[in-house]
């Protein structure tokens, strides 16, 4: 009689479970499907001008790969790169400026660089969003701000269509989640359900209409109409989020703004993340976050991924040893609907499809994540980065260091934005790096065009763009993904080898030290 209910209660179980894939392959937005990506585009009249935005805490060992990928958009409009850095110790300053010089000398930039040092932030800010704040009033008037990581690297025509995109379409916010590393045997284990999941928290498609209320962005890569983030009340109304990208995209959304969400083809994470314990701190770091720090959120969780991801393997295997073939059939029928909708995903980062029968493990895993993300919080270390511990209300309640302390003495001091002023308004004093230098008429020998253009304003040091044609640097983590076909005429690039002279000693030396801390670009 027991063993009779136990099956009876087995069949329910794996019948819900079926049911819940039902509901998921076909009612949920169709999450799985890969096909979200940027629309139809066309050129528009005009070009609007383009700040590109970068908050930078200890990367001095990635901008070598990712800035000049950055300074070698064929943008055909204004565009100006403003780097904030948020209170790095390891030389992040002086190897965008080193960066920033060789691309100008080199004529592989079109891009005016200016580079900037953000304060420790007041309370109830988190550290990255008040260096895009930094970085926000630095952009001066204009019209769409590119907010992007320092570990992204962009091909040459990323910048154009994002733009093209929104302007073509009327969209205030268009976000690509980048095509994140996935080479070694973890990264390609965990990686793609890690966008996997984040596609069926935030159904795209359902986040890219107007009306509904799921609003979601990818921090690596969000291209925003300054106006419209204004409208919606500027980054003060998300100072304290954790998961700064999504919170910007809803408030946005919610002004009546249009936003739009899909996956990258042109915009790409050189973040590697070799072992096991870097990608569970990725995750764990902001996963209670994302379930508001409520135990009750966290309690579903368990329980929902359970039903869905874990119920159909053990009643596949319980009902063939039981010989109970209605259990069997029920949980086979979910695993299979499961492993197909994971298929697309894993084509997208050209793994083996077999690969997808392994989702049920995977999703273990990511339990496992979440679960230790709640232990942390409740041990008052979540929300962890770089030194920065995070309460409920995005408040530095642990710090790794000050920043009067730590900032590098090459790094001028910069005051914080007014608060007398909106939040979102541009100081006169340092809204305008321009570039009044040319390459060919820098400043006294063994100065620079750095040195030259230092009067931009108090705090910011500019590096002018390049005269002539501007030629894309070479990518040397080239991961396999197709990239342009060569200008004709094209001059050799500089190689990694090269990029890596750019770099201070001092700052190579201390990025190395810091080697095994080094973790994503979100919520700092």
């Amino acid at each position: 009689m027991a063993a009779s209910l136990s099956v009876t209660v087995l069949q329910w179980i794996a019948l819900a479970s079926l049911l819940a894939w039902l509901y998921l392959a076909v009612g949920h937005g169709f999450f799985w499907r890969t096909d979200q990506r940027l629309p139809a585009r066309q050129a528009p009249p005009s070009w609007p001008s383009v700040a590109i935005i970068i908050p930078a805490r200890d990367e001095a060992d990635v901008l070598p790969v990712t800035l000049p990928t950055l300074l070698a958009q064929d943008y055909p409009g204004p565009v100006r790169l403003i780097l904030v850095d948020d209170g790095s110790t390891d030389g992040t300053t002086e190897v965008a400026r080193a960066l920033a010089e060789q691309a100008a000398r080199n004529g592989h930039t079109g891009v005016t660089a200016a580079v900037t040092a953000s304060t420790e932030p007041p309370p109830g800010w988190t550290g990255k969003l008040w260096a895009l704040r930094r970085g926000v009033d630095c952009a001066g008037d204009a019209e769409f701000l590119l907010l992007t990581d320092a570990d992204i690297a962009h091909d040459p025509g990323s910048l154009t269509s994002l733009v093209a995109s929104a302007r073509t379409h009327g969209l205030d916010m268009v976000s690509q989640m980048a095509v994140l590393r996935a080479e070694t045997v973890w990264e390609r284990v965990i990686v793609p359900a890690f966008v996997y999941f984040f596609a069926m928290l935030y159904p795209f498609r359902w986040s890219n209409r107007p009306r509904s209320r799921v609003a979601a962005a990818a921090g690596g890569c969000s291209l925003v109409r300054r106006e419209a983030l204004l409208a919606a009340g500027g980054l003060a109304e998300v100072r304290g989020a954790v998961i700064d990208d999504v919170a910007i995209a809803r408030i946005i959304k919610r002004s009546g703004g249009r936003t739009w969400l899909g996956l990258a083809e042109q915009v790409h994470s050189r973040r590697p993340y070799p072992r096991l314990a870097d990608l569970w701190k990725m995750v764990s770091r902001s996963a209670y976050a994302q379930l508001r720090h409520s135990p009750l959120l966290l309690l579903g969780t368990v329980l929902g991924m359970s039903l869905v991801f874990v119920v159909p393997v053990v009643a596949t295997i319980a009902g063939l040893a039981a010989g109970d073939g209605t259990t069997a059939i029920l949980g086979a029928v979910a695993w299979v609907i499961m492993t197909l909708s994971y298929v697309p995903m894993i084509r997208y980062y050209r793994q083996p499809v077999p690969a997808a029968l392994l989702l049920p493990g995977v999703a273990v895993l990511y339990l496992g994540m979440t679960l230790d993300s709640a232990r942390l919080k409740w041990a008052g270390r979540g929300a962890a980065w770089k030194g920065r511990t995070y309460d409920d209300h995005g408040t530095p309640s642990a710090e790794r260091h000050s920043s009067a302390a730590t900032t590098p003495a090459t790094a001028p001091s910069v005051p914080a934005p007014s608060e007398s002023v909106p939040s979102e308004s541009v100081p006169s004093a340092v809204a305008q790096p321009t570039a009044t230098v040319a390459p060919s008429e820098a400043s006294p020998a063994g100065a620079g065009p750095v040195a030259a253009a230092a009067s931009a304003g108090p705090g910011v040091v500019t590096i002018p763009a390049a005269a002539g044609p501007v030629e894309p640097p070479h990518d040397p983590w080239n991961d396999g993904f197709s990239r342009p076909s060569p200008r004709p005429g094209r001059t050799d690039a500089p190689r990694r080898e090269d990029a890596a002279r750019a770099v201070p000693a001092s700052g190579r030396a201390q990025s190395q030290a810091r080697a095994d801390d080094r973790q994503p670009g979100a919520g700092r």
